[in-house]
C-alpha cells in the first residue's frame, strides 16, 4: 500500500514535471527512452519488440533501452512502468494478455486503460500457431481433436504463462472444438517449452511463429495450425484453426502505454514515430516472415481496441476460472 508521504512525494514529483515539461517539449526526446516489456527474452513477443524499437529509435533521434521484465503474469513489468516518473522517457510495451487476464484480480494491479495508463501506439499483432511434437504422430487439426475427445484431458499443451495469450488460445480451441486439454504453464519464454515439446514429453505448444520458427524449420514440429482470419501469404499451404472451427481468431498483440501523467505531447510524438517505423515495407516484410505483421493504431484506437479484446475473452476466461474452482 501507498503511504501517505509516498502519494505527497509522487504527487510532488509530477506537478514539477508537467511544470518542466513545456520547455522541454521541442526537443523531447533528449536522452534515451526506457521501453518496459512484459514478454521473456526470446519470446515471439520480444524478438519482434526489439525489431521495431532499434527502427523507433532511429527515428526519434534517441535510443531505445528495452528492458525485459517478465513474471507474475506480467504484474511485475506493470507495477514498475506505473510508478515511473510520468516524464515520457519510460514507456511501458504491455502484451493484450496483461489486460485481458488480470484486471479485477486485485485492487492494486495497475491495469486498467485509461485509468492507470495512457495508450500510445500499437506495434504487431502475431497470430498463434498450433504445433505438436513428431513423437506425438499428430499430423493436423481434425486428427488433434478427434485424439482429444477419445482421451479426453490426457493430451496437454505447452503455454507460457497462465492468462497469456497462448493459454487462452488453448482455451477457446477447447471450448470451439468440445475437447478438453491440459495445460503446462512455462516462464521465462518458450526455450524450455520447446525442449519438453521436441522431446516428447508434451505433445503441444501454443506460440507466435518467432518463438518457434527455428524448430519449424529444423522440422522438429508437425505445424498444425495457425489462428489467423485467413490463410498468410508467407504460409499458404498451412491451414488456419477457422477452416475447421469458422470464426476462430487468437493472436498476440504488443502497444506501447505511457505512466499517467505522461504529457500529451510525448505521447503524440511517440505514436507518430512509431507509425512513421511500421509504415517502413521493409519492416513489414521482415516482420511478416516472423508470422509478425504491423499494426498501427492512433491512442484512442488502442483503448477501443484493448476494450474489445476484454470483451471477446471474458467468457472465456471465465469459463476457466470456474472449472478451477471446481
Amino acid at each position: 500500500m501507498e503511504t501517505p508521504f509516498k502519494l505527497m512525494a509522487l504527487t510532488l514529483l509530477a506537478l514539477a514535471t508537467v511544470v518542466a515539461w513545456p520547455a522541454q517539449a521541442e526537443d523531447y526526446p533528449n536522452k534515451p527512452v526506457r521501453i518496459i516489456s512484459d514478454s521473456a527474452p526470446g519470446s515471439a513477443v520480444d524478438v519482434t519488440f526489439r525489431m521495431v524499437m532499434d527502427r523507433l529509435g532511429t527515428v526519434l533521434g534517441q535510443q531505445i533501452v528495452p528492458v525485459d521484465q517478465p513474471g507474475a503474469s506480467g504484474a511485475i513489468a506493470a507495477h514498475a512502468a506505473s510508478e515511473s516518473i510520468p516524464d515520457g522517457y519510460t514507456l511501458f510495451a504491455p502484451a493484450i494478455s496483461l489486460f485481458i487476464s488480470l484486471p479485477g484480480k486485485a485492487e492494486n494491479l495497475p491495469l486498467i486503460l485509461p485509468r492507470d495508463f495512457l495508450p500510445v501506439g500499437s506495434l504487431i499483432a502475431q497470430p498463434m500457431f498450433i504445433c505438436a511434437s513428431v513423437a506425438s504422430g499428430i499430423k493436423n487439426l481434425p486428427d488433434l481433436i478427434e485424439r482429444a475427445k477419445q482421451h479426453p484431458g490426457q493430451i496437454s499443451f505447452a503455454a507460457t504463462g497462465i492468462g497469456r495469450i497462448t493459454h487462452l488460445t488453448g482455451l477457446l480451441l477447447q471450448s470451439r472444438a468440445g475437447i478438453k486439454l491440459q495445460v503446462v504453464p512455462y516462464t521465462g519464454g518458450p526455450a524450455a517449452a520447446l525442449t519438453d515439446v521436441i522431446g516428447g514429453r508434451v505433445p503441444l505448444i501454443i506460440e507466435g511463429y518467432s518463438g518457434l520458427a527455428g524448430a519449424i524449420q529444423a522440422h522438429s514440429l508437425n505445424v498444425l495450425a495457425v489462428a489467423s482470419t485467413h490463410r498468410l501469404p508467407d504460409f499458404p499451404d498451412l491451414p488456419t484453426v477457422a477452416e475447421r472451427l469458422p470464426g476462430f481468431a487468437a493472436g498476440g498483440w504488443q502497444g506501447i502505454v505511457a505512466p499517467l501523467g505522461t504529457p500529451a505531447a510525448a505521447i503524440q510524438k511517440v505514436n507518430q514515430a512509431l507509425n512513421k517505423v511500421l509504415s517502413e515495407p521493409d519492416l513489414a516484410k521482415q516482420l511478416a516472415l516472423r508470422g509478425a505483421y504491423v499494426n498501427p493504431m492512433s491512442p484512442s484506437e488502442v483503448n477501443a481496441f484493448v476494450n474489445a479484446q476484454q470483451t471477446q475473452w471474458r467468457p472465456v476466461l471465465e469459463a476457466f476460472e470456474a472449472s478451477v474452482k471446481k
